[in-house]
């Protein structure tokens, strides 16, 4: 059995990190616990069009940013559950206990080396 102390405090870390990267950028639905870009406030009320395309860019870039953050947000509240919940450490996919070198890795992991590949088919 791993001591997971140290991987509850570095998930929980990284949760305030990329919470507040998120606040920044997007709201947050408290009921979905889903976040969603908001456009800056430039350009909004502007008649030039490159001043507009700008804007439009401006925000497709951070729902790029706020999709990528928010994948990474649900993977840590996904193993900070596993942590309250005693199944942190084992794979998804056959229940053997992940190596503690990938979990120190990466600590949101859900599967073992062995089904490394798989692990981009799991349901969120």
């Amino acid at each position: 059995m791993i001591d997971t102390t140290n991987y509850k405090q570095r998930l929980e870390t990284d949760l305030l990190r990329i919470t507040n990267e998120l606040g920044s950028i997007a709201t947050h639905d408290q009921v979905t616990d889903n976040w969603e870009a908001v456009p800056t406030g430039g350009g909004q009320n502007e008649a030039d069009i490159n001043v507009e395309a700008d804007a439009v860019e401006e925000w497709n870039e951070r729902r790029g940013t706020v999709a990528a953050l928010e994948i990474e947000y649900q993977d840590i509240k996904r193993a900070l559950a596993k942590l309250a919940d005693g199944s942190y450490g084992y794979c998804e996919i056959c229940q053997a206990q992940i190596a503690q070198t990938r979990l120190d890795y990466k600590p949101t992991a859900r599967t073992c080396t062995e089904h490394l590949n798989d692990e981009s088919t799991l349901t969120l």
